[in-house]
């Protein structure tokens, strides 16, 4: 029989999906100027599928088009591959649509850089469960545990190689069936981009095993939760490492400091983007090694915002390892969205050169609800996001809420962990 091949794109939307359209590879050179066309109440898709809320309705046209720098091509013995863009959503005149995720890491990116003059380098810690090992009882970090889930390792970390995601760790975690994967660091909004092509490829290459994986922010809500932790660090325009002063607290940068207690201010509403399902909020409890308050420590896994150790003598080795994780985010959360509202809210700490030595730690938001609530009151989300945005986001995940509020704890967490 013969087949021609597909190529999908798309971007991780308000929910954290990764959703688009697909087309005839053959087509590429066309669909790279002209894309495939969206309604933009595609933006309104929901965390489970139906469309519970849009501010557009039937009308309007936008544009998604493939950035063939983000090409994803992984064939697959006995089966199709796995190809796919990640894209840029785009006006009908060809302008950045408000909406899309990309934009709106772009722009923080660049407002960043045209600030300070610093590049973000990071990656994405993302913890899952992976359904083709027993749920034995709990095995943290030994070899059975890690051997008991066979080749899915090995052939995921062949997957990200083969698509220059290039990967750093990938282990037996705390809860039964729990794994975690890390990519290397990459500039800019490939450190996003890298965390959307991870999780595809995980559970691509879960689906050719026959099992699948979940990424959802906790299985139970007694049970062990699974985090996305985003570690960071500045370049310079020449690429040289900047976050590290050994002459200073903690040995990190003025503006380091500073980029750290603008997250700590704004971490409350922030929640809303980074931890942004009903079920998130069940992982940020106290006893669970997840953050409960707005702070930050020296190698504490406790706090929202982590200083991370250094190994060995070397001080130019000391330059390039030195970086800081934020802790408080889950894999509900855009990458792109994720990442934005982090940038946004450090870059206003510089801006305003506030002092993490003079942050009381807040206690973070018990709900999404309460959540949203912050982040409604923050003036400065309004331009992070856009006026626009800002609104529907709100009403988006509002909506989210009320499809739950008659299920309990249990049922919910199996209803993410159903669809993350």
């Amino acid at each position: 029989m013969k087949r021609e091949q597909i190529a999908f794109v798309g971007t991780s939307d308000l929910s954290g999906h990764f959703r688009g359209k697909s087309f005839p590879a053959a087509d590429l050179p066309a669909r790279l100027v002209r894309g495939v066309g969206l309604a933009p109440t595609n933006i309104f898709l929901s965390a489970f599928g139906p469309i519970q809320v849009t501010t557009f309705g039937t009308q309007g046209e936008v544009f998604l088009i493939p950035d063939p720098q983000t090409r994803v091509f992984v064939p697959f013995e006995g089966g199709a591959a796995e190809h796919f863009f990640l894209g840029d959503i785009r006006t009908q005149e060809g302008a950045p649509w408000d909406f899309c995720p990309r934009h709106i890491l772009r722009r923080a990116l660049d407002r960043l850089l045209a600030e300070t003059g610093l590049r973000l380098c990071a990656t994405f810690e993302q913890e899952f469960i992976y359904s083709g090992v027993a749920a034995l009882p709990q095995q943290p970090y030994e070899l059975d545990a890690y051997r008991r889930q066979g080749l899915f390792g090995e052939a995921l970390l062949a997957a990200m190689r083969q698509v220059d995601v290039i990967p750093d760790s990938f282990l037996a975690e705390f809860g039964p069936q729990q794994f975690e994967v890390t990519s290397a660091p990459a500039t800019g909004i490939r450190a996003a981009d890298n965390a959307v092509i991870t999780r595809e490829l995980a559970q691509a290459v879960a689906f050719r095993f026959g099992h699948r994986v979940s990424f959802a922010p906790i299985p139970e809500p007694n049970g062990t939760g699974n985090g996305t932790h985003i570690h960071w660090s500045f370049l310079d325009q020449n690429d040289r490492p900047v976050l590290y002063d050994v002459q200073r607290p903690w040995h990190l940068s003025l503006l380091g400091s500073q980029f750290i207690a603008g997250i700590l201010h704004h971490l409350p509403a922030l929640c809303a983007v980074t931890a942004p399902s009903v079920a998130s909020y069940y992982r940020l409890r106290p006893n669970r090694w997840a953050p409960v308050q707005a702070d930050v420590g020296l190698f504490d896994r406790g706090t929202a915002v982590r200083i991370c150790p250094l190994a060995g003598s070397d001080p130019a080795q000391h330059e390039r390892q030195f970086n800081v994780e934020f802790r408080v985010a889950d894999a509900t959360a855009s990458p792109y969205l994720a990442l934005a509202g982090m940038v946004q809210a450090g870059l206003d700490g510089i801006r305003r050169q506030l002092s993490i030595d003079h942050m009381t730690p807040r206690a973070l938001p018990r709900s999404l609800g309460e959540a949203l609530m912050l982040l409604e009151s923050s003036e400065a989300a309004v331009d992070w996001l856009g006026a626009n945005v800002f609104s529907a986001y709100l009403l988006f995940k509002r909506a989210e809420m009320r499809g739950l509020e008659d299920l309990d704890e249990s049922e919910i967490c199996r209803r993410y962990a159903e669809v993350y």
